[in-house]
C-alpha cells in the first residue's frame, strides 16, 4: 500500500483546496447564520467536476478515485461542514445507488444529470422509529397495476427539499414471507403526486445543508422505478453505507483540519502575559495532539479509499475510519474552542460554529454505538 499521491489526486486535492478556501469559507457564517443553502457554491461544484467525482465520464462524472473523492470531501469540509455534507451526501447516498445497482436506463436517466451537477438526490432510509434498526421499515410499497403505491414516513433526509432536487430513492416493505419482511429500493421523483416534503429541520448544526422529513400518502411510480433486485434493499443500502462511511469519515478528518488551522493561527496571534499563548507549553502539546490524531485519521481514511478502489475488502477499515475520524473531529474541535477561550464561545469565531457541526459525525452513517457492533462482527465476535 502506497499513500504518495499521484499527480491526478494531487491536482483535485489543490483544487478542492483553492475553491473552500476563496469561495466557501467566505461564506460559511452567514450560510450557517441564516440557515441559507448554498446554491451557487453547489453549482458552481457541478462545474468543477466534484458532484459526479468518482464515476464514470460516460456518466456525466469525472472518472476520479475514491480517495481522490475523500481528498475532495476532506477539503470542502475543511471550511464548511454543511457545504461538505451537500456534497458527500449528494454522492455517496443519493448518485451511488444508481451506478451500483441501476439498470442501463436508469443511469442514463438518473446518474448522468446528478453527476454533472444539474440536480442533487436524496437516500431515504431512517424513519422516525426506523434509525439504528433500519430493518425496522415501516414504509410500504404495493404493487397494483404496475405501478409501486408508496405510503410511510423517512426523516432526516439529505437534499430532498432544495429547488435542485431532483426526487428521494428509498427503501420500503414490498412484501412478505417466511417469517421475514422483504425490503426493496424505490425510485420516487420530486414531483410525484403523493409525496410530500416538510419545513427544514431547525438544527443544532449544518444549518446551511437541506435536511428534512418526507412523506408518502399513495404516492405511486411505475413498477420499473424498482433500484437492484427485489427484497435485495437492505442488503443494498448496507453497501452504500460502508462507501458512505468513507464519505463522512473524511468529513470528520476535514473539520478537524479546520478547527486546527483556526486554532493554531488564533495561537500564534494571542497574546497574554506580553507574548503569544502559542509558546507556552500547555497550548503547543494541545496543538501538537490535536495535529498527530488529525494525521492518523487522514490515513485510516485514506486506506479505506484506497481498499475500496482496489477492490478489496473495505468494510472494516470504512467502519473504523468512520469510527476513529469522528471521535478525532470531537476532541480536535473542543480543543480549538478552549485555545479561543472566551472568543471560542462567540458566533463570530469559526470553531463555535465547528463545534456545533461537529456532533452529527458521530451520529449520521450509523451512530459511534453502531460502528462498534459492525467493527466487532467484523473482527469475527458473536
Amino acid at each position: 500500500m502506497n499513500f504518495d499521491l499521484t499527480d491526478e489526486q494531487k491536482a483535485i486535492q489543490s483544487l478542492c483546496r483553492e475553491f473552500a478556501r476563496d469561495e466557501v469559507a467566505p461564506q460559511a457564517e452567514r450560510n450557517d447564520r441564516e440557515e441559507r443553502f448554498p446554491y451557487e457554491l453547489v453549482k458552481k461544484m457541478g462545474e468543477l467536476g466534484l458532484m459526479g467525482l468518482p464515476f464514470p465520464e460516460k456518466y456525466g462524472g469525472a472518472g476520479a478515485d475514491t480517495v481522490s473523492y475523500a481528498l475532495a470531501v476532506m477539503e470542502i469540509a475543511r471550511a464548511d461542514a454543511s457545504t461538505a455534507i451537500t456534497l458527500a451526501a449528494h454522492v455517496s447516498l443519493g448518485a451511488s445507488p444508481f451506478f451500483l445497482f441501476g439498470t442501463e436506463r436508469q443511469k442514463e436517466q438518473f446518474l448522468v444529470p446528478l453527476a454533472r451537477g444539474e440536480q442533487l438526490w436524496g437516500f431515504g432510509l431512517t424513519e422516525p422509529e426506523a434509525g439504528s434498526d433500519a430493518g425496522g421499515t415501516r414504509t410500504r410499497a404495493e404493487l397494483r397495476d404496475g405501478r409501486w403505491v408508496i405510503n410511510g414516513t423517512k426523516a432526516f433526509i439529505t437534499n430532498s427539499g432544495t429547488e435542485i432536487s431532483g426526487g428521494t430513492t428509498i427503501t420500503a416493505v414490498t412484501g412478505a414471507g417466511n417469517g421475514r419482511r422483504e425490503i426493496s429500493t424505490i425510485i420516487v421523483p420530486q414531483d410525484t403526486p403523493g409525496f410530500a416534503r416538510s419545513k427544514k429541520y431547525r438544527k443544532m448544526g449544518w444549518r446551511a445543508s437541506d435536511t428534512r422529513e418526507l412523506s408518502f400518502v399513495d404516492a405511486a411510480v411505475p413498477e420499473e422505478n424498482l433500484l437492484g433486485e427485489r427484497g435485495k434493499g437492505l442488503r443494498n443500502f448496507l453497501t452504500i453505507l460502508d462507501g458512505g462511511r468513507i464519505s463522512v469519515a473524511a468529513l470528520s478528518v476535514g473539520l478537524a483540519m479546520g478547527a486546527y488551522d483556526e486554532a493554531y493561527k488564533y495561537a500564534k496571534e494571542r497574546k497574554q502575559f506580553g507574548k503569544a499563548i502559542s509558546t507556552f507549553q500547555a497550548i503547543q502539546f494541545k496543538l501538537a495532539d490535536m495535529v498527530t490524531e488529525i494525521e492518523h485519521a487522514k490515513l485510516m481514511v485514506l486506506k479505506a479509499a484506497w481498499e475500496k478502489d482496489a477492490g478489496r475488502a473495505f468494510e472494516l477499515s470504512a467502519s473504523l475510519a468512520k469510527l476513529y475520524s469522528g471521535e478525532v473531529s470531537r476532541r480536535v474541535v473542543n480543543e480549538a474552542v478552549q485555545i479561543h477561550g472566551g472568543y471560542g464561545f462567540m458566533e463570530e469565531y469559526p470553531v463555535s460554529r465547528m463545534y456545533r457541526d461537529q456532533k452529527i459525525n458521530e451520529i449520521g452513517e450509523g451512530t459511534n454505538e453502531i460502528q462498534r457492533l459492525v467493527i466487532a462482527k467484523q473482527i469475527g465476535l458473536p
